[in-house]
């Protein structure tokens, strides 16, 4: 890799910086009270929470209010926790209308703090139409926190349109042999998510030493793993817990030396 020295120290430098948790996208309240109560636990080290009302992909905000998501909404944002509304892009193929108004609705019914706009596309070509997304979403909430949920490093434009760049979205055996974009150096590790799946409880300090090597100030990981479901679809690894949850919290909660 071209000036991987250059790369190693500016990583070495920001490696100390404190690691927080995003959590993608819980079930819903119904279904996963325990995940949503968990989240307002004193000490937890969260720097925001998806809430996707219909579940799924594409999700959204449904078609009325849900006065169970309004008050698991109502109990973080009392603990002062940033809460996102989950906006499905498809790769940039969904109609820009459609996004707007979805946001719209996220906006008056559930007051959220911002956005993660979830399967972002990555290419240069598609930047132009994710700017004026941001823009317009930046004009309903001034103060929106946008997060492209790519997935995978996209072209270094998209680092001056989002808050935060999802650079990983998928499996552990992925991730443990991940490379980090030479780019992503000239930003701080608060610019940057990892999402991972099917990290075993064994591996959860590799993976936090990889996360910290690549310059990740957030992150998700759960041992839980993507799997079809019975009929159709697939289950979301990220709905529930990860059964290591309160190991990963002291690990990086307030007050751990990094």
């Amino acid at each position: 890799m071209p000036n991987l020295t250059r790369l190693q120290s500016q990583r070495a430098a920001t490696g100390s910086a404190r690691l927080g948790l995003g959590v993608p996208g819980y079930a819903h309240p119904l279904v996963a009270p325990v995940e949503w109560a968990e989240l307002t636990r004193p000490g937890t080290p969260l720097h925001w929470a998806v809430l996707n009302v219909s579940g799924g992909s594409p999700g959204g905000p449904g078609s009325r209010p849900d006065p169970h998501c309004l008050e698991a909404v109502g109990r973080l944002r009392n603990a002062g926790i940033r809460v996102l509304g989950h906006l499905d892009t498809a790769h940039g193929s969904r109609p820009f209308g459609e996004r707007i108004s979805e946001a719209h609705r996220y906006l008056d019914w559930y007051r959220v703090d911002g956005f993660l706009l979830d399967r972002c596309p990555a290419e240069r070509d598609a930047l132009p139409e994710m700017r004026r997304t941001a823009d317009t979403l930046r004009a309903l909430c001034e103060d929106a926190h946008l997060v492209f949920g790519h997935g995978t490093h996209p072209h270094p434009g998209y680092a001056e349109t989002a808050d935060q760049l999802v650079t990983f979205s998928g499996t552990w055996h992925d991730y443990r042999w991940s490379q980090v974009a030479e780019w992503t150096a000239d930003y701080p590790p608060e610019r940057f998510c990892h999402l991972v799946h099917g990290v075993p409880r064994t591996h959860l300090e590799e993976a936090l030493r990889i996360a910290r090597w690549q310059g990740a100030g957030t992150i998700y990981f759960t041992d839980r793993a993507d799997r079809p479901r019975h009929r159709n679809g697939h289950i979301n690894p990220f709905e529930a817990l990860p059964g290591y949850w309160d190991e990963i919290v002291s690990r990086i909660g307030p007050g751990i030396s990094e």
